[in-house]
């Protein structure tokens, strides 16, 4: 379940920063009224939090990481 989170927050990092690159509008901004509103800052601290656990899953043998999700 840990990492199921993990990929969900990595999910809506990435779909975000796409939006970001491709069209110049940051999602998670508007949607919790701008990118310094203390609702965004814990969005993206989330999804960081959640690149940072996600690490250890690129080291697990193929066998155990597609057990873990």
């Amino acid at each position: 379940m840990f990492y199921k989170i993990c990929v969900i927050l990595l999910i809506i990092g990435g779909l975000n920063w796409g939006l970001i690159g491709l069209f110049s509008f940051d999602l998670v901004a508007w949607l919790f009224g701008g990118s310094i509103s203390i609702l965004s800052r814990i969005i993206y601290t989330l999804v960081g939090v959640g690149a940072v656990c996600a690490i250890p899953y690129l080291f697990m043998p193929g066998d155990q990481a597609s057990h873990r999700i």
